[in-house]
């Protein structure tokens, strides 16, 4: 039996025989008697075989709507008739038959004037006339018809840049429009030369050319007078400087020779140039868009959903409509979506991504936790306080985003070159004219104006930025944020590269890096310990596991004495006693197995520890290494060494950056010998491995390898490592830093691992190759056009086509190399 409104089967409980209809919940059974009421039964032919969910009438009463805290964020008033509009995010949203019904709203209530649903992102543009209802009552039809409405936060923004896109591309349609236009009246005009055309003709056409070309150059070129006029107030020559004096001069010269009804216009090549131009600079706002919507996939910090808590009822809901007081349920494994105060559950949270804490840390009622934290164990009830763009974590991602604006040195140098290329260009445009002007003043007008034209340093302002936002946008897709084109720079030239230990180059956790003894009670051992919490028990925990295939720490064979015991395959635990601070003893498979510090052991013993095992034992300290002793039916068998262990990765990224020309050490707060025994498993010299290092101690040895004059990038995942991040020259965060490291830090890896360090390296490289590529093409262009315009053999119509490849190549350039991939990861 299907429900009559969304098509699914109808419970059995909720199944009457004595109706002709059937519901599978009371959301359906409201949306249908409501389509039936207002005559909109058309929308069960619309969506006839589109797959639905059931209805979800929330019933609320959204109150909050007309609150004016919330129409000054959300509301906008309209000149006309006092009208306001809102966009509003609805749930439940699927397909035409749904655009039909929403945009039907106007009938359920009065007083909404409009409702544009955009199907793709599930919002409806409402417009309604505040003195004859009310947002909340809109809001409420849309609910009854089961389109639950949230406030859409991202609309503002969303506006901006639909309205500046509409304009720039009716700018464009417009020049379009005349540039076609023009030529073909420019093409009549040519036909006409040969054979001779009569005056009257020749005239219309000539002034019809002219009407045409007053909107394009008075309107669709505005923005180039404007950036023009502004360089100018500011005593700085702007690129666009000598298009517009090009467009000014062509159309005054074309007006005037149009008054006098003889000599050349240049509306044909005027309007084309304009034409091209504006679409050139759409096609680079595309294109930086693109990478910045790149770098917005790593601000996706934390979950784009929230699970509400209405009664008894759950509800999920896009983070858009999550607002402060609302409650929140979180499940263990999931990640905060919110900033928040626990009221119900007592867990535990990885609160890595802020703190670079790796071990858990307890929660109960009244604790306050953050988005972006993994919730670890339990059912938790959260009490939002910020959620969206006001939680602590978007609140960091928009100082990310702050510095991001800041320009590369090498843009800036860009910029300069460009400013003495346009004095250039104008003083050739000059001697141009002057030179001509003796020979024959018609030419002399054509040659320097194609001069101004096809010199347009378009593409060499374009070069460095274009190249820059290209790279950051590949490497956000790659899992890297980059904070701007300096930091940029500054990680493409090779200097000293200073790697923290913990969580840098190793994994940050505690694990078993060596075991010296019976291999065979690898797997008891891991029984054993599975039963404590212990952060060392969890290490062994994983005892049966393969150890890291690349040993950081080299061993000393040892003799060991003990012989193999046979063990049962599947180990089963029982009679389990923990001792807090020194071991855990238990049976395992019918024997008395204890695991623990020396002390611990031995009195469980009560035999003197074999030497064998204290000369293991002795070696693990000396490594900076935990060792832990094995003993069965008082025997000792075992020790197992505890430590940091080395990435997998890590060695072949650090001997990719000395073959790039690097210089690499470790600079780490972790015990001096567990460092100078990393340091040995990368290839490093002792002597370039300093350990026991205070925070102080970080900033000061920054401090002193910069003064020496070489480039430092530290490497860092720690608060500890803040001030060292900023003193270098660059500073590089790992995933899983602190809050203070990815503030400090010019780029943040998001990947797990050190791969993406050798990746940004090599990427950095790339990219400063590329922008001395484009350099290259758009200086060797501008010269070589200026020497051909100036000699004669470049027309203004050629000019104005060739200009805007120039800045289409470097854009071309920028956007296909391959500055960030793969094949730079080696």
């Amino acid at each position: 039996m299907a429900c009559s409104h969304c098509g699914l089967p109808v419970p059995r409980g909720l199944r009457d025989p004595a109706a002709t209809e059937q519901f599978c919940c009371a959301g359906c059974r409201t949306v249908w008697a409501l389509l039936r009421a207002e005559g909109l039964e058309a929308f069960y032919r619309l969506a006839a075989g589109s797959p639905r969910g059931p209805a979800q009438v929330s019933g609320r009463q959204f109150a909050e709507l007309d609150d004016p805290a919330f129409s000054a964020r959300y509301v906008r008033p309209l000149t006309q008739r006092g009208l306001l509009a809102a966009e509003l995010y609805l749930e439940g949203v699927h397909c035409t038959a749904c655009l039909w019904l929403v945009e039907r709203l106007p009938r359920l209530e009065p007083g909404v004037i409009e409702a544009r649903l955009e199907l793709g992102r599930s919002v409806v543009r409402v417009v309604w006339d505040p003195a004859r209802t009310a947002l909340s009552r809109v809001a409420r039809a849309l609910d009854r018809l089961g389109y639950t409405p949230h406030p859409y936060r991202a609309a503002a923004a969303e506006r901006l840049r639909r309205r500046d896109d509409r304009a720039m591309l009716v700018r464009i349609a417009v020049a379009g429009a005349v540039a076609g236009n023009v030529m073909l009246l420019a093409a009549a005009l040519y036909a006409g030369l040969p054979a001779g055309m009569e005056p009257g003709y020749q005239a219309l056409f000539r002034w019809a050319s002219l009407l045409l070309t007053v909107p394009a150059v008075a309107w669709c070129a505005a923005p180039f007078f404007r950036s023009a006029l502004g360089g100018l107030r500011a005593r700085a020559l702007h690129i666009d400087l000598p298009v517009a004096l090009g467009l000014v001069v062509g159309f005054a010269w074309g007006a005037a020779n149009t008054l006098r009804g003889r000599g050349p216009i240049y509306f044909d090549s005027l309007t084309v140039l304009i034409f091209l131009l504006l679409v050139g600079r759409w096609l680079h706002r595309r294109q930086y868009r693109r990478a910045a919507d790149a770098a917005e996939l790593l601000f996706a910090l934390t979950p784009r959903s929230a699970r509400l808590v209405e009664g008894e009822r759950l509800r999920e809901v896009p983070i858009e409509a999550v607002l402060p007081g609302m409650v929140v349920e979180l499940r263990a494994g999931e990640a905060v979506p919110v900033d928040g105060r626990i009221r119900v559950g007592t867990s535990s949270l990885d609160t890595a991504l802020l703190s670079g804490e790796a071990r858990p840390i307890a929660v109960a009622p009244g604790a306050l936790v953050h988005a972006g934290t993994l919730n670890l164990d339990a059912r938790l009830l959260i009490e939002v306080i910020a959620a969206g763009e006001q939680t602590r974590v978007a609140q960091l991602m928009r100082q990310v985003e702050a510095q991001a604006r800041r320009r590369a040195p090498i843009v800036e140098a860009a910029d300069r070159v460009a400013g003495y290329f346009v004095a250039a260009a104008l003083v050739l445009a000059l001697i141009t004219l002057a030179y001509w002007w003796r020979v024959d003043a018609r030419s002399a007008i054509d040659h320097a104006l194609a001069l101004l034209v096809v010199t347009c340093p378009c593409a060499l302002g374009l070069a460095t930025p274009l190249a820059v936002s290209a790279a950051i946008g590949r490497a956000a897709r790659r899992g890297m944020l980059i904070k701007g084109g300096d930091a940029l720079e500054r990680l493409a030239r090779p200097g000293l590269l200073l790697l923290d230990k913990t969580g840098t180059v190793t994994t940050g956790r505690m694990a078993l890096v060596r075991w010296v003894g019976d291999e065979a009670l690898r797997g008891p051992v891991a029984a054993l310990e599975a039963q404590s919490a212990h952060v060392l028990a969890r290490a062994l925990a994983k005892a049966d596991q393969p150890l890291p295939a690349a040993a950081a720490f080299a061993s000393t064979p040892v003799a060991v004495d003990a012989a193999p015991l046979a063990v049962a395959a599947a180990s089963q635990v029982s009679d389990v006693r923990e001792t807090r601070g020194a071991g855990i003893e238990g049976r395992v498979d019918g024997a008395v197995l204890v695991v623990g510090a020396a002390r611990f052991v031995a009195g469980r013993c009560g035999a003197a520890l074999p030497a064998w095992a204290s000369a293991a034992a002795q070696e693990a300290g000396q490594q900076g290494l935990t060792p832990v002793w094995v003993a069965r039916e008082g025997r000792v068998v075992a020790v197992a060494a505890l430590g940091d262990a080395l990435r997998p990765e890590a060695r072949a990224v650090v001997d990719a950056a000395r073959r790039a020309g690097w210089r690499v050490e470790l600079l780490s707060g972790d015990d001096a010998r567990a460092v100078v025994a990393i340091g040995r498993a990368l290839g490093l010299a002792d002597t370039a491995c300093h350990g026991a290092a205070s925070p102080e101690e970080k900033l000061a040895h920054v401090q002193r390898e910069r003064a020496s004059g070489q480039p430092v990038v530290m490497v860092g995942d720690g608060v500890n490592d803040a001030a060292a991040l900023v003193a270098a020259t660059a500073g590089v965060a790992v995933q899983g830093g602190a809050e203070a490291s990815l503030e400090a830090a010019d780029a943040y890896l998001g990947r797990p691992g050190l791969a993406a360090l050798g990746e940004l390296l090599a990427g950095a490289r790339a990219t400063l190759r590329v922008i001395r590529l484009n350099l290259a093409l758009s200086l060797g262009y501008n010269a070589v056009a200026a020497a051909l315009a100036m000699s004669g053999r470049i027309s203004p119509l050629l000019a104005a086509v060739l200009m805007p490849l120039s800045s289409l190549t470097v854009v071309i350039v920028s956007y296909r190399a391959r500055t960030f991939g793969e094949a730079h990861a080696r």
